[in-house]
């Protein structure tokens, strides 16, 4: 212990000590002050028993001030040092730290404990999504710019066919696509979850919306010969952001067309209940198991695995944060070798 420290300790015992002498000393003199005011008692009396006073003062204050000592050693110091040693730990990155609750009767130490121990579990959750993201972010990462390495290698080779240098080339292009798919939805993703983006509402026409969404990928269901039903309402105005709800639209309608194999079918639904709008996207696709669907909107997670090379399993992560962000609501039904369909619900305002 330092100098200084031990110094400053003796003065706040002196100081506790002043102030419980000055207490008692107040208190039995105001009493006797009382009695003697009621009682007559010789002079020589009352200065023979002024010293016994005193040293009844002395004892009680000394009495007091251990009680009081002991009292502030059980029900503030060692809940206190609990309490900053556990956040020492925290703060060193051991979000496994629990502090205690119970002990000398539930009290404000108690409460914040329990709020530390609540911090200390989000701390570890956000620990545990950051070193995954780094992980499948990594992952991601590397699978296209070893793609990329393969075939520019391979494009080096003297005398390369024709045939075969388009195909290496073409697959270098999809790489960079991709890469540049990820690192895109990354930063959107971040934007979102940091509040970086904020809803700007309009009135528009979701209806006109959708049909533009829909038919940007025609050569897709061509291609596939993917049979298309849409039940749309006419005109729904809604008031929100229509730049956002483009970014949900278009991630729900590119992951059923990506899992809908040749002439299977895609339903797109638009219609109003009450007060609320419901967009529905369905498809004919390979469905997917309900522990598979219940994870879908974490990032970086893809259930079929199939189809990894086509995503990066951020989009339903967007989706998710988008439609929080605009207070909305998404559900997803799906069975296995049948499809699956999402509904975005949208209340009005």
């Amino acid at each position: 212990m330092s100098k200084k420290k031990l110094i400053k300790n003796i003065m706040t015992i002196i100081s506790n000590f002043l102030i419980f002498f000055l207490l008692i000393a107040f208190v039995v003199t105001c009493t006797f002050l009382l009695f003697f005011d009621s009682v007559s008692l010789p002079e020589e009396d009352i200065r023979r028993f002024a010293p016994i006073i005193f040293q009844n003062v002395i004892v009680l204050t000394v009495l007091f001030y251990v009680i009081d000592l002991i009292r502030r050693k059980l029900t503030v110091e060692i809940p206190a040092k609990k309490i900053q040693d556990g956040l020492q730990k925290i703060k060193e990155g051991d979000f496994s730290t629990r502090l205690p609750v119970s002990g000398y009767g539930y009290n404000k130490f108690s409460e914040i404990s329990e709020s530390i121990n609540h911090l200390a579990e989000e701390l570890s959750g956000v620990e545990t999504l950051r070193t995954d993201f780094i992980s499948n972010v990594s992952h991601e990462l590397k699978t296209p710019i070893a793609v990329m390495q393969n075939y520019a290698t391979m494009l080096k080779q003297p005398g390369l066919p024709e045939q075969e240098r388009m195909e290496y080339a073409t697959a270098v292009m999809e790489s960079c696509k991709r890469l540049s798919g990820l690192v895109t939805n990354i930063l959107k993703l971040n934007k979102l979850e940091n509040q970086q983006i904020f809803p700007m509402n309009k009135e528009y026409n979701l209806t006109e919306q959708l049909c533009q969404c829909l038919l940007q990928y025609e050569d897709v269901w061509e291609k596939k010969n993917i049979a298309i039903d849409t039940q749309l309402e006419d005109n729904v105005i809604i008031n929100s952001d229509e730049t956002l709800l483009e970014l949900v639209w278009n991630n729900l309608l590119s992951n059923a067309f990506k899992f809908t194999e040749e002439d299977g079918t895609i339903s797109v639904k638009l219609k109003t209940e009450g007060n609320c709008v419901k967009v529905s996207v369905r498809d004919t696709g390979c469905g997917m198991p309900a522990e598979i669907g219940a994870r879908i909107f974490e990032k970086f997670y893809q259930g079929d695995t199939s189809h990894a090379t086509q995503g990066n399993g951020l989009g339903l992560a967007l989706v998710k944060r988008v439609v929080d962000i605009i207070q909305g609501e998404i559900a997803v039904e799906s069975t296995l070798g049948k499809g699956t369909q999402f509904t975005v619900t949208i209340w009005r305002k």
